[in-house]
């Protein structure tokens, strides 16, 4: 049975920077990017209720300025920001971590690459980053919970004390099962971790519990190489750790060989798999990239269910003229209470049913939908809107989706329309400057 949720209507929130950041650091909002410094959007994730938290960086790195430079109005700079929202679009507050600037500032916050944020069932943020570190942060942002840190240094020294990760990226299903991407060291070859497992875990992620992950697909059939200390005791298939001969098989490379004659899939990439279902997942899997483009090269969403079984993908996108390559769009969504999946990227945003089937493509060279080009898609919220962060102009528009998906078109017209009138009330109410944003409530340091 479809779960029928209320939906608001569209919201504009901005990626404000707090303003005691910018004044300690003297950042002049007026400069270009070119000048060395950068705002960018990294994940945005609603919880149910519609409080929304927004994860981005800023960072200053500028020549000819000393390593050591105390007055922080000059160093060099970098955070990660977290932003909170409550459902009508107030910033509540905010709080900055893993900071950059060598002046002796230490953070409780696992860090790493590829951050991104989920909303576990009892509402703690969990917010993950590569490879498989975990931090579990109160909902108001005022303190860290709890620290589940890879301490990734295998590639350059031998560890003085274990790492005790979780996983790099967390979605949550409908009963609350956690859907869990997780690196492991040799796919490909390569001798740092990439992502190269898809697992579930029964829930219960807390300060005081980790649950045991159960892997259900693998990227790479025969990572190498595997040292005995690579195993990770939470992290297991069919009752004993994951390892290069006790793993998922077939893996998803082999199913998908004949799609990639090329390279056989050989140095993919595992994209973030997202839930469809309560027992069936979308899994990104994406063929290498070259330096001189990589348009065309082939990608598959396929659809994976509990058991680890390929029961079907995405349909309906060709490789060249709906390409996620051009700009490195690869990010998927799902409303797993509806069965609905999209995807955005420069030529479209594209919305799935359950079974896999292309409901709808709003083409972005089509007038009306030609500004989802400078969107960038994040995820779907409890309630079913899609979450979408302009690029340029650090904006978050929630898009309420309709439960027919051929009703979308209309529905994403509207938002848009909705969307230059609130940011319009937006800047007269925050007077940004050159699209930065800026706000006074309160900001913790985690």
């Amino acid at each position: 049975m479809i779960r029928t949720l209320p939906q608001a209507p569209p919201r504009t929130l901005p990626l404000a920077l707090p303003r005691t950041l910018v004044d300690t650091h003297r950042i002049d909002l007026t400069a270009p990017y070119s000048t060395g410094w950068s705002v960018k959007a990294q994940d945005v994730v609603a919880a149910p209720g519609g409080d929304v938290y927004a994860l981005y960086g800023v960072h200053r790195h500028t020549h000819g300025v000393a390593e050591d430079e105390p007055d922080p109005a000059k160093a060099d700079f970098g955070y990660r920001i977290i932003t909170w929202y409550s459902a009508d679009g107030e910033v509540l507050a905010g709080a900055l971590c893993c900071p950059s600037s060598g002046d002796g500032e230490t953070t409780a916050v696992a860090g790493g690459s590829d951050m991104t944020l989920c909303v576990l069932p009892d509402g703690t943020l969990a917010l993950g980053a590569h490879p498989d570190s975990t931090t579990l942060i109160a909902p108001d942002l005022s303190r860290v919970l709890a620290t589940y840190d890879a301490k990734d240094e295998r590639p350059f020294e031998e560890l003085t004390s274990p790492g005790d990760g979780f996983a790099g990226s967390i979605a949550v299903t409908p009963s609350g099962r956690l859907l869990c991407a997780n690196a492991e060291y040799g796919v490909w070859n390569y001798g740092n971790p990439l992502a190269g497992l898809v697992g579930l875990a029964a829930g219960g992620l807390s300060p005081t519990t980790k649950p045991v992950i159960e892997a259900i697909a693998a990227l790479d059939p025969s990572p190498t190489p595997y040292r005995a200390d690579d195993r990770r005791a939470h992290l297991q298939y069919r009752g004993a750790p994951v390892g290069p001969r006790h793993r998922p098989e077939p893996a998803l490379t082999e199913l998908l060989a004949d799609e990639d004659r090329l390279s056989h899939w050989h140095d993919s990439r595992l994209g973030r798999p997202v839930p469809l279902a309560e027992d069936l997942f979308v899994v990104p899997v994406y063929a290498g990239t070259f330096r001189g483009g990589s348009r065309g090269q082939p990608f598959v969403f396929a659809l994976v269910d509990d058991r680890g079984t390929m029961t079907g993908r995405l349909h309906g996108l060709h490789p060249w003229h709906d390409s996620p390559f051009t700009g490195f769009c690869f990010n998927l969504a799902a409303d797993p209470h509806r069965g609905h999946a999209f995807h955005l990227n420069r030529y479209g945003l594209y919305a799935w049913n359950k079974a896999g089937v292309l409901r709808a493509k709003l083409d972005t060279t089509v007038k009306e939908f030609k500004p989802l080009a400078h969107f960038t898609l994040t995820t779907c919220s409890p309630e079913g809107e899609l979450l979408l962060v302009h690029r340029k102009q650090h904006l978050v528009l929630r898009v309420p989706v309709p439960e027919d998906l051929g009703a979308l078109a209309p529905a994403v017209e509207a938002a848009l329309r909705a969307y230059t009138r609130q940011r319009t009330a937006l800047k007269k109410r925050y007077a940004p400057v050159n699209w930065h944003w800026t706000h006074t409530a309160p900001v913790h340091r985690l």
